[in-house]
């Protein structure tokens, strides 16, 4: 592999998972010669914060935007490339609005993907008015604000990863996961606000959505949606991968962001 075509690509992770996720594209990542780093964010996998600690969206992600900040790259060849899963969208667009000088691409893998236009926390409220609580079979959640609103924070049940998460992983991926969940919070009021992602910032990343097909927890009619609400540049599509296509899939997921991150590299060549 050429050195240019290198890349360094950040992984963060989805609601009640860690940096554990990811192990298996870590993997082939690595041997195919790229930089790649996991990170847990607040309160998530061995990070020693508990739940009740983080008051705050920006406490969560602040791992992440610690990251961020250590990097110091010095020309397009050293961006990163963010790669966020599920509710991991939402913070790598947080991250997209602060650091958009250091950031090559942003990947939405069966992710939220908000537009610059309204509050984030409207594809959370979308998601909770299509699903049906009996759908969430043995899930926990919590109610501050009400059973009317949306809820605060959860944690998966059992049966419901068995049955939804993790339906095409492997039986040793699903125990694995069941040991190492931790509850989750979903931030609603912080990311309430309008004008927390800009056209200028947010907007000046290049995106690319991942459609994972027979998902059962971020449906294929709701990623459509969140392509809808906030056209990418381009949207690729992993077969027969369910929710945790990083597990499931590992392969195909691997391939799909070297062809991206391999577009990407070729595509800022032309442009310089």
């Amino acid at each position: 592999m050429e050195k240019n075509l290198k890349q360094h690509f950040i992984l963060v992770h989805g609601f009640c998972h860690g940096a554990w996720c990811w192990y298996k594209l870590v993997t082939l990542l690595e041997k195919s010669g790229h930089k790649v780093t996991a990170l847990d964010l607040g309160a998530s996998g061995i990070s020693m914060k508990q739940i009740n600690e983080i008051g705050s969206i920006s406490y969560y992600v602040k791992p992440l935007m610690n990251f961020m900040v250590s990097l110091q790259p010095h020309d397009d060849d050293e961006k990163v490339i963010l790669v966020g899963h599920s509710y991991g969208g939402l913070c790598i667009s947080l991250a997209m609005e602060a650091f958009p000088h250091k950031i090559s691409v942003a990947v939405f893998v069966t992710a939220y993907m908000p537009n610059h236009i309204d509050p984030p926390a409207l594809l959370i409220q979308e998601y909770f008015r299509r699903t049906s609580m009996e759908s969430l079979m043995d899930c926990q959640f919590t109610f501050d604000q009400g059973m009317e609103n949306a809820p605060t924070s959860a944690i998966f049940g059992s049966n419901y990863m068995q049955a939804n998460l993790y339906k095409h992983c492997q039986a040793e991926d699903l125990q694995l996961a069941k040991m190492l969940i931790r509850p989750g919070k979903f931030f609603i009021e912080d990311i309430s606000n309008e004008g927390l992602l800009t056209q200028e910032k947010y907007g000046s990343v290049k995106r690319v959505y991942v459609v994972c097909q027979d998902d059962l927890v971020m449906e294929e009619e709701f990623q459509m949606y969140n392509i809808e609400k906030s056209t990418p540049h381009e949207v690729k599509i992993i077969d027969k991968s369910g929710h945790m296509v990083m597990i499931s899939q590992a392969q195909k997921l691997s391939i799909c962001l070297q062809e991206i991150a391999s577009k990407n590299y070729q595509e800022q060549k032309i442009i310089n």
